[in-house]
C-alpha cells in the first residue's frame, strides 16, 4: 500500500537529526520510526482539507444509511454512500451515476487514498459494468486521494436516510437483492443528524438510552484543553437533566465527544442544549493560557476516558 511503502533500506538521517529525536515531519514519533525507518508514517486525517471533514468521519465511523452530493475537479456528479451492498468500494449504475461507498471492508493507512483509487476506477468504467480498483487497502493501493479528485468548493450536505433503498435506485432488484436489502434494513439504529450543528449525530441503540455523538472540527489538543478548562471550572459538560459525558473517541485525527441521552426525548429536542454547550465550549477554546494544575488534571481524566477507533 502506497502509504506505507517499504524502501530498500532506511533512510539514514540528515545531517544535524538525531534518530533518536522526534521526526522533523511533526509526527511526534522518533526519526528513526518514522521518515528514518524506511516507511511512510500513516496519514492521521484521511479527510482533512476536504469540505465537511466531521460528516466524512462520521459517515465513515459512525452513521449507517447516509448519502452525500459529490462534484470531481472535471464537473462529473458523484454519490458518496455511507455503505454499499457487500461493502463494494464502488458502483456505476445503467444511467452512468457513479455512487462510492465510504465504508469499506479493508483499507489501508490512507482512507483517502483507498477510497480516490475507488472512484478513479468509477470514472473510467462504463455504465452498469463492475468497477474493478484492483487492491483496496492493500499492497497496489496506489491511486490519486480524494483531495486530488475531488472540486474542494462544492458544498458537502449530508442527507441520513431511515433505511438502504437508495442501493436500489433506479433498478430493477430480483428477490434476492430485495432480500438482502431488508436484512440490511433490520440493522439499521434509529439516526439523525441534529440541524445546525456540524457532524453531530443522535442514535438510539435500544430502548433504554441514547447517544449523541458529535464530531469535532477543532484540532485534538485544542479540544481537549478546553474540555478540561470546562471540567476544571465545574462544568460537567452535560446536555441537561438524565445526560451523562460518556466520554469520547479518537476517529481520523478528530476527537468525538459522546453522551448518554433518554431514550424517550426525541432527536430534535437536543439541538437547543447541544448549541448552548458549543457556545460553552468555543469560550473554552478562546483561552490561550496554559492550563494550571487543576485543569491538567481534568485533562489527565478526559484523556483517561478516550480510546482511539482508527
Amino acid at each position: 500500500m502506497a502509504s506505507r511503502k517499504r524502501s530498500s533500506a532506511p533512510a539514514a538521517a540528515p545531517e544535524g537529526i538525531n534518530p533518536k529525536a522526534p521526526c522533523p515531519c511533526g509526527s511526534g514519533r522518533r526519526y528513526k520510526h518514522c521518515h528514518g525507518s524506511g516507511y511512510a508514517p500513516p496519514v492521521i486525517r484521511s479527510f482533512e482539507g476536504l469540505p465537511g471533514e466531521p460528516d466524512w468521519v462520521a459517515l465513515r465511523e459512525l452513521v449507517p444509511a447516509a448519502t452525500a452530493k459529490l462534484r470531481t475537479t472535471d464537473g462529473r456528479d458523484v454519490t458518496l454512500a455511507s455503505v454499499l451492498p457487500g461493502g463494494a468500494p464502488a458502483l456505476v449504475r445503467a444511467n452512468g451515476e457513479i455512487v462510492l461507498g465510504v465504508q469499506l471492508q479493508s483499507s489501508s493507512d490512507d482512507v483517502s487514498r483507498d477510497l480516490g483509487t475507488a472512484l478513479a476506477a468509477a470514472l473510467e468504467a462504463p455504465a452498469g459494468a463492475p468497477v474493478d480498483p484492483g487492491p483496496i487497502g492493500g499492497a497496489g493501493s496506489a491511486g490519486p486521494r480524494l483531495q486530488e479528485l475531488l472540486d474542494l468548493t462544492a458544498p458537502f450536505e449530508v442527507a441520513v436516510h431511515d433505511d438502504f433503498g437508495f442501493w436500489l435506485e433506479g433498478t430493477e432488484p430480483n428477490a434476492a437483492a430485495r432480500a438482502g436489502l431488508q436484512q440490511a434494513n433490520e440493522a439499521i439504529l434509529p439516526t439523525v443528524r441534529l440541524a445546525g450543528l456540524e457532524a453531530a449525530y443522535w442514535v438510539r441503540p435500544g430502548n433504554e438510552r441514547a447517544h449523541l455523538r458529535w464530531v469535532r472540527p477543532e484540532p485534538e489538543e485544542k479540544l481537549l484543553d478546553a474540555l478540561a478548562r470546562l471540567r476544571a471550572a465545574g462544568d460537567p459538560i452535560l446536555l441537561g437533566e438524565g445526560t451523562r459525558y460518556a466520554g469520547a473517541f479518537r476517529a481520523h485525527g478528530l476527537v468525538v465527544p459522546v453522551w448518554d441521552l433518554p431514550a424517550d426525548t426525541p432527536a430534535e429536542e437536543w439541538i437547543g442544549p447541544a448549541t448552548e454547550w458549543q457556545g460553552r465550549l468555543e469560550q473554552a477554546l478562546a483561552s490561550t493560557e496554559p492550563l494550571n494544575a487543576d485543569e491538567r488534571r481534568a485533562r489527565a481524566g478526559l484523556l483517561s476516558r478516550q480510546i482511539t477507533i482508527r
